[in-house]
């Protein structure tokens, strides 16, 4: 007994019939499995929202790793800015140091020579006065001790400055009462 299938094709015998109805069914529930997917708008929402939900997680990833290296990119830079500007403070420092240094020499030394100068010129303007007859004993006698010793004759004279200093002022304020 033969038996003919939807194809024209027929089965030879039970066993082989029993084969195609499996086949036929399993082609069925395929396409009925199919059918079910498409219809099913829930759950193709949800498979697509997770596919959604884990691309987000890994742009996430990557922009947090695109960020972090950026950042470390930007450190690095900063810290060599700081590090040069760091460098050329410190040149300059050093510099400047150096320039002060020299002028506070240069000033030292000229001072030293203006001193000495100035003194020349008082001791031979103190010999001049002791030997010059139109300068009253006691001057001259005043004039031979302040040559004798210098640095009381210099701070009783700076103490002399100061007192008249004092009573300029003190006349001054007398006058705008």
């Amino acid at each position: 007994m033969t038996h003919r299938n939807a194809h024209g094709s027929g089965a030879k015998g039970p066993d082989e019939l029993r084969r195609q109805i499996e086949q036929t069914r399993s082609q069925l529930g395929d396409t009925v499995a199919q059918l079910v997917e498409r219809v099913d708008v829930k759950g193709r929402a949800r498979a697509r929202a997770a596919d959604l939900k884990d691309k987000a997680g890994a742009m996430t990833v990557q922009l947090r790793a695109g960020a972090a290296q950026a950042g470390h990119g930007v450190q690095d830079r900063a810290a060599k800015a700081g590090h040069l500007v760091q460098d050329r403070a410190a040149r300059a420092g050093h510099t400047a140091q150096e320039r002060m240094t020299k002028a506070g020499h240069l000033v030292q030394e000229r001072a030293g020579h203006s001193g000495h100068a100035l003194r020349d010129r008082a001791v031979h303007a103190g010999h001049t006065a002791e030997h010059d007859t139109r300068v009253p004993g006691p001057v001259r006698s005043a004039l031979s001790a302040a040559m004798r010793h210098p640095r009381p004759a210099l701070i009783i004279g700076a103490a002399g400055a100061a007192v008249f200093g004092v009573a300029v002022v003190w006349r001054r304020i007398d006058r705008c009462r």
